[in-house]
């Protein structure tokens, strides 16, 4: 892929992101909003789960595509 982009899912919706792009970005496309309060990673009350990995939503990154081909396909579950 030439710009390394990620598909994300959450109620049956799916996107394609470019990886590393703000994570706070990424998820307000699908619908999904997040709780924040520090917006600063410190408090962790905007924390959520991408394809099973905890991620911190104001300060993370959307993270690199899975190799594993199903995984591509169905796009990392966003919880």
């Amino acid at each position: 892929t030439a710009l390394d982009m990620t598909k994300l899912s959450y109620n049956g919706k799916a996107v394609e992101v470019r990886e590393g792009t703000p994570l706070k970005n990424a998820v307000s496309k699908l619908g999904y909003k997040p709780k924040y309060s520090c917006k600063k990673g410190d408090c962790g009350s905007c924390t959520v789960s991408v394809g099973g990995t905890r991620i911190k939503a104001c300060v993370g990154k959307v993270p690199p595509a899975p190799r594993l081909k199903s995984l591509q396909e169905k796009g990392l579950e966003l919880r």
